[in-house]
């Protein structure tokens, strides 16, 4: 399946791009939303795309390779405060935008080992190059810190299960590859319960394993304190996410800099300065794209501005 940018026209809108502004794409992919704020920037815009997978940035130096006004950087999202003034990107981004989760490229190629479709090794690393894969992960990993896993980034109620059932195979035989991993899941899982769902068995523990072997949510909560300093007055965040424990976490970082907290007659209000402003409600595709690009079904997006001076009292 070609690879298809999720909410294009209304991320690259939120951004409120410039013609001489900054702006980083921080999960650069196959470049749809990079090509579109190109579109918008002039001679002296700038944009600095970023992405861990090496295959993602060989894509797009081939097809952005001779614009000046684009700088490649081979890095994580979770990376973006590390490299900040590396890049001169503290206080002088116009924009940033992050689309969380894996591409089209990635999940339709059997080799990289994100989905169960098709068979393939069991790697699910966002960056082949580096770290332990998938596989090296599950032959290490204790039963106990397995089964929360499962539980807390796959909310799979048979996490329990899944992990025994795991354990028990790896110790007759290495598991190495995707349809052997979803064949195990598939098993453990009750013939009842797997019936009642409407997606295949194998779905939310792939998932989570692969937020456990790229350190996903932990790169998120990185790159939205990187934000913060990054933004410049009046400079955008926008969030892609496609499962509700991302949401939860730019939901929860963008309140706790726009709102303040709740008073209680325990604990009294205390003096507040906001540093982000919500733009508009939560997005989601609507039914022509949902429709048009399947994957698009579970998309949401969130906005914030960065303030100009820290605003007393609550948000502006």
């Amino acid at each position: 399946m070609a690879h298809v940018p999720v909410l294009l026209e209304a991320a690259v809108d939120a951004l409120n791009v410039t013609e001489d502004g900054t702006y980083v794409d921080a999960t650069f992919g196959r470049g749809g939303h990079s090509a579109r704020i190109l579109e918008r920037l002039g001679p002296s815009g700038r944009l600095i795309a970023i992405d861990l997978d090496p295959e993602a940035l060989a894509v797009g130096r081939q097809r952005f390779g001779d614009d000046a006004r684009v700088r490649f950087v081979q890095a994580s999202f979770g990376e973006l405060g590390e490299r900040a003034d590396e890049l001169g990107l503290r206080g002088r981004v116009d924009g940033l935008l992050m689309d969380l989760g894996v591409s089209s490229p990635q999940l339709d190629d059997p080799a990289r080992g994100f989905s169960f479709r098709e068979d393939g090794p069991l790697d699910m690393r966002m960056n082949p190059e580096a770290g332990p894969s998938a596989a090296d992960w599950l032959a290490s990993v204790d039963e106990a810190e397995l089964t929360e896993v499962l539980f807390r980034f796959g909310e799979e109620r048979h996490s329990r299960r899944i992990a025994q059932a795991i354990v028990r195979a790896r110790a007759e035989t290495p598991i190495t590859g995707t349809v052997q991993l979803a064949g195990i899941i598939r098993a453990a899982v009750p013939k009842a319960a797997a019936a009642r769902d409407r997606i295949d068995p194998a779905t939310r523990s792939f998932q989570a394993i692969r937020i456990a072997v790229n350190g996903e949510l932990d790169a998120i909560e990185r790159a939205l304190d990187a934000a913060l300093e990054l933004l410049a007055a009046g400079g955008r965040l926008a969030v892609i996410s496609f499962h509700s424990l991302e949401d939860r976490i730019v939901k929860r970082f963008i309140r706790e800099h726009a709102r303040p907290p709740a008073a209680s007659r325990r604990r009294p209000a205390a003096p507040f300065s906001a540093r982000l402003r919500e733009i508009g409600k939560l997005v989601r595709p609507d039914q022509a794209e949902q429709q048009a690009n399947p994957r698009a079904r579970s998309a949401r997006m969130r906005v914030a501005e960065r303030l100009a001076t820290p605003a007393a009292g609550g948000a502006a």
